[in-house]
C-alpha cells in the first residue's frame, strides 16, 4: 500500500480564464454619485441634429469633457472639446433631474390613463356594462385529481 496525501490536502493552480465579450461601441463611463450619464445624439448620418441636442441642453444634459473620464478618451480621436462617438456625445446630469424627470411622466401618464378610462366609461350603460370589473384577476389549476 502506499502513502497517498489526502485529497482535501492536494491543490492545484486555479487557471483565470478570460471570458469573450461583444464588442461596444459605446464605452461606460467610470459612474459619480449623484450623476447620470447619457449618449445624446448630435449628428445622424453626417447631418446635425442641433434641435435634438438643444433639447436636451435645455433638460440639464451638459456634455462631459474629455480630461474628466480619461478612460472614455481612448476610444475616439481628435482634440475635441466633448467626447464623441459616431455623432453622439457623453452627457451628465444630476441625479435629482433624472428623479424629477421620471415623476413628471409618471403624472403624465396617470393622468392620460384616468382620461381614456372615463372617455371609455362614460359611453358605458348600466344595463348592459363595458367592464364588469376594472381589475383582472388570474388563478391557478389546483392540479390533476387522483382518485
Amino acid at each position: 500500500m502506499t502513502d497517498r496525501t489526502p485529497r482535501e490536502l492536494e491543490t492545484r493552480a486555479v487557471k483565470t480564464l478570460r471570458r469573450w465579450q461583444p464588442a461596444t461601441s459605446l464605452p461606460d463611463p467610470t459612474q459619480q454619485d449623484g450623476w447620470n450619464f447619457r449618449w445624446i445624439r448630435v449628428a445622424t448620418n453626417g447631418k446635425t441634429d442641433e434641435q435634438n441636442y438643444s433639447a436636451k441642453r435645455t433638460e440639464g444634459w451638459e456634455p462631459v469633457r474629455p480630461e474628466d473620464h480619461p478612460e472614455v478618451k481612448i476610444h475616439y480621436e481628435g482634440q475635441k472639446s466633448n467626447i464623441e462617438i459616431g455623432g453622439l456625445v457623453l452627457c451628465k446630469t444630476p441625479a435629482e433631474f433624472v428623479q424629477q424627470r421620471t415623476e413628471h411622466y409618471q403624472r403624465f401618464t396617470a393622468a392620460q390613463s384616468q382620461s381614456v378610462e372615463a372617455n371609455l366609461m362614460k359611453d358605458s350603460d348600466p344595463r348592459m356594462p363595458m367592464f364588469s370589473e376594472r381589475k383582472s384577476t388570474t388563478t391557478r389549476g389546483t392540479g390533476l385529481n387522483r382518485s
